[in-house]
């Protein structure tokens, strides 16, 4: 049964329309829309900001890179209505803006895999980018 992403406390009732996160009555929605964060422009402006720095065709030629995932793999992740639910927790949104936003990336990553939902992700990630490795 599901709680309300806000309370923790009933059982939701509605939808937020714009990050989807479910909540049981008027006074959580209140306190939620303060803190919104709209699912499809926090991926429009990730996607913007990384085509700005950095284009495809220089990842794909970095030599540096040992082991890449294909494009059809990368896909994946943007079809995959598991990768869409997993993202609709703010929760893991706000983990991943603090990795992103860190100084130290790999110790911000060492201290984000101690949280069950970041593990969860990964594997998620790791599953759906490995699926053509594995039909070959």
């Amino acid at each position: 049964m599901q709680i309300c992403s806000v309370c923790s406390e009933h059982t939701p009732k509605y939808r937020c329309p714009a990050c989807k996160i479910r909540y049981c009555s008027l006074g959580c929605y209140k306190n939620h829309k303060d803190s919104c964060l709209p699912v499809v422009s926090e991926v429009t402006e990730a996607k913007d900001s990384f085509y700005t720095e950095r284009t495809e065709e220089d990842l794909l030629h970095e030599e540096d890179i040992i082991d890449k995932v294909p494009r059809e793999n990368l896909q994946l992740l943007g079809q995959s209505n598991e990768m869409r639910d997993l993202l609709c927790n703010p929760h893991l949104r706000q983990l991943l803006r603090s990795i992103d936003s860190a100084d130290v990336k790999a110790e911000a990553m060492k201290a984000a895999m101690q949280e069950p939902l970041f593990v969860e992700f990964s594997d998620q990630c790791m599953k759906l980018t490995a699926k053509g490795r594995d039909d070959s």
